[in-house]
């Protein structure tokens, strides 16, 4: 295949892989968004609602290794369409029961589950291919595609979904998200995963290696990368952090300073659509130069975010500003969290070995979700005991410290050498 050829065939991945992303996520929000009700209708209790969540991230960080390794070692495309065939017959099983039992928490339950690997295999399958799908120049634009897609599909999901709920059935909604998935199946089949990869990429030569020694190979790989190493240290303590921002936000808001539920709905939307625009400007800029200094800005900011969290506590506004003043600083989280992922996602693309990269991907994806968990439990019980201002404001500042020690200027100037003569180059041409 020539080079314009080899071209075109990207632009149409570039698109089919944005339009699959959109449909497929926009289903499962959907679909989230009515378990979600229904289980807190049907049962008024916090802990089923919880439990749902933990069945979400629990399967998909202990099988995140392994899926690596089986991402790896066969054939991407074929994972990501059969991972996206088990969505559709999982959601069908529990179409079937509940159309003939009637739905039930231990049905959802297990659908969360299936859900939660099936879709996990299919994003990391996705993630490991995009160097094999398009060129090296449209990187960027493909992730940022890529994250445009996610964010419109939350911003639309919970309207479509709200509007939706009570008006149809629980059946409806199901065969109404195996409409998506199947639709993205079919999207996917007519891609090419390995356009731009090499042969030997798209399958790992371990054959006679055993899967233990596939997964310590890439932990090896990890190891001699002390870039990736940084950044699997920055996405465990931050994530963790994070959690006082993820439990603190809704405890303030609606518990602290009683925001109406619609108010506090609107504040969440805002964070989608700082994502979105912010995702839009990054697919027709160029690519960004120096990563690890954006990510290390948009971190500390993240953390100034979090602590600003607090300010309608320590003074007192009026109902109308603190509304603005959340939406505002939602709106600042979801860029910065787009300026922090993409272009760091797009380095690893680049540096990472294609035979490595199901493992490496899946790797942080565990570490990124390990403490997420227990970091929602401890701050659950310091918000009981302390004020949520100086647990929220100690948060923000060990954050701020843990990306400036860990993303030093010695550590940035490593992996981006070329930032050192480039400061070196603007000094000069200001001395004239």
């Amino acid at each position: 295949m020539n080079n314009s050829m080899m071209l075109k065939k990207a632009t149409y991945h570039l698109w089919t892989f944005t339009i699959s992303k959109l449909i497929a996520s926009f289903g499962s929000q959907v679909y989230s968004f009515a378990i979600s009700f229904y289980i807190l209708q049907a049962t008024g209790s916090a802990k089923s609602f919880a439990l749902n969540l933990i069945c979400n991230v629990l399967p998909r960080t202990i099988a995140a290794p392994f899926a690596g390794y089986i991402i790896d070692k066969y054939p991407r495309k074929r994972i990501a369409i059969i991972s996206q065939i088990a969505t559709t017959l999982a959601i069908g099983g529990l179409l079937v029961v509940s159309v003939t039992f009637g739905l039930s928490l231990t049905a959802i339950y297990i659908t969360t589950c299936l859900l939660s690997l099936t879709s996990m295999f299919s994003s990391v399958a996705f993630t490991s291919s995009i160097t094999g799908l398009v060129d090296e120049a449209r990187i960027q634009k493909a992730m940022s595609l890529n994250q445009m897609s996610v964010s419109f599909a939350a911003i639309a999901s919970p309207a479509v979904g709200g509007l939706l709920y009570g008006v149809i059935s629980m059946p409806v909604f199901l065969i109404f998200y195996m409409a998506a998935s199947t639709a993205s199946i079919v999207l996917d089949a007519t891609m090419n995963f390995t356009l731009f990869a090499s042969q030997k990429s798209e399958t790992l030569d371990t054959q006679k290696e055993s899967m233990w020694k596939g997964m310590k190979a890439g932990v090896s790989y990890l190891k001699l990368q002390p870039m990736l190493t940084t950044i699997i240290w920055i996405a465990l303590l931050v994530n963790f952090l994070f959690s006082a921002y993820q439990v603190g936000y809704s405890f303030i808001l609606i518990e602290k300073l009683k925001m109406l539920s619609h108010h506090f709905g609107f504040t969440e939307g805002a964070f989608a659509v700082g994502m979105l625009l912010l995702s839009i400007y990054l697919s027709i800029r160029k690519e960004i130069k120096f990563p690890l200094l954006v990510s290390k800005r948009g971190i500390a900011l993240m953390g100034v975010v979090m602590g600003s969290t607090t300010l309608p506590l320590l003074f007192t506004m009026s109902y109308n500003i603190m509304f603005g003043y959340y939406i505002l600083l939602q709106f600042v989280l979801g860029v910065c969290i787009v300026f922090v992922n993409t272009p760091t996602q797009v380095m690893m693309q680049k540096q990472i070995a294609d035979e490595y990269k199901g493992r490496v991907f899946s790797l942080i994806e565990t570490v990124a979700m390990a403490l997420s968990p227990l970091g929602m439990v401890i701050y659950g019980f310091l918000y009981d005991v302390f004020p949520a201002e100086w647990v929220l404001l100690l948060s923000s500042g060990v954050c701020v410290c843990v990306v400036l020690i860990l993303l030093r200027t010695a550590v940035i100037r490593r992996v981006h050498p070329e930032l050192k003569a480039e400061i070196v180059v603007k000094k000069n041409a200001e001395a004239f």
